[in-house]
């Protein structure tokens, strides 16, 4: 993280490991940037963490929305003249909050929608700002849990499940973060998606394994360790750089996902 303080935007900062790691950054002296979907939530975080001295502003969209997604960028690009670290966070799990299919208010397989397509818009509208605050950081909260992407029905319209959803969307994520660090190589933005730790304590899980102060220490890692500066395109299994599912090194499919997110993000 580089000094004097460091401004980080956590997506999905209101509940579980995004709360958390809030506020293991306004401990190290960040300038913490809460997203949230409900102001009230957002700003009791808010709150919480000024007592402690922190630097703290609010940026309120809800995820399930690209219109509010382009105005949550906007506003971060016109408001803030630094960003040092995106951190991709928020998501939706298997059951949680239906374990029907549903979808956004754009029409997309909900969590397709949110867990990736929203990030990977908000990410690519606020490049230019991560390039002029370089050397900066973007790091995807993904998941062990990872399926194929059926490019042939991406929206998941035959043989519906939440979990095949919600780990699609997580393989999803890593192929745009290996694409991107490709993409961006040179530039001082690294790109780097983890599995945090292993069903922690959150809304999303009934049957916990793993503590979420094990989730941000790894989170916390990729965010702010220096010698991972130089590090980018990179999978990690808490702070265990691994393999992720075959299909992230397949480049003729992220090209696929690529357009295939293009032609929704940007239609």
């Amino acid at each position: 993280m580089k000094e004097p303080m460091a401004v980080v935007l956590v997506t999905g900062a209101t509940d579980g490991l995004g709360k958390a790691v809030a506020h293991a950054l306004a401990k190290r002296g960040a300038t913490v940037l809460v997203h949230g979907r409900d102001s009230s939530r957002a700003e009791a975080l808010a709150s919480e963490l000024r007592r402690t001295g922190a630097t703290v502003r609010v940026y309120i969209a809800d995820l399930a929305s690209l219109e509010e997604v382009r105005g949550l960028a906007n506003t971060v690009l016109a408001r803030e003249p630094r960003l040092d670290v995106l951190l991709n966070n928020a998501g939706i799990g298997t059951t949680f909050p239906t374990p029907e299919r549903a979808e956004s208010r754009d029409g997309i397989e909900l969590r397709f929608a949110v867990n990736f397509l929203s990030h990977y818009l908000l990410t690519r509208m606020l490049i230019p700002l991560l390039k002029r605050s370089a050397p900066s950081r973007i790091v995807n909260v993904s998941s062990a849990g990872q399926a194929p992407i059926d490019f042939d029905d991406p929206m998941l319209t035959r043989g519906y499940s939440g979990v095949r959803a919600y780990c699609q969307s997580k393989l999803a994520q890593i192929l745009f973060t290996f694409d991107l660090a490709a993409e961006l190589a040179g530039t001082g933005v690294t790109v780097n998606a983890l599995h945090p730790a292993t069903y922690m304590p959150t809304k999303m899980v009934a049957h916990p394994i793993s503590t979420i102060e094990e989730g941000v220490l790894a989170t916390m890692r990729l965010v702010a360790d220096t010698s991972l500066a130089d590090v980018s395109g990179k999978y990690f299994d808490g702070a265990r750089e691994t393999r992720a599912h075959s299909q992230a090194y397949d480049a003729a499919a992220r090209a696929r996902l690529r357009a295939l997110s293009d032609s929704l993000a940007f239609a």
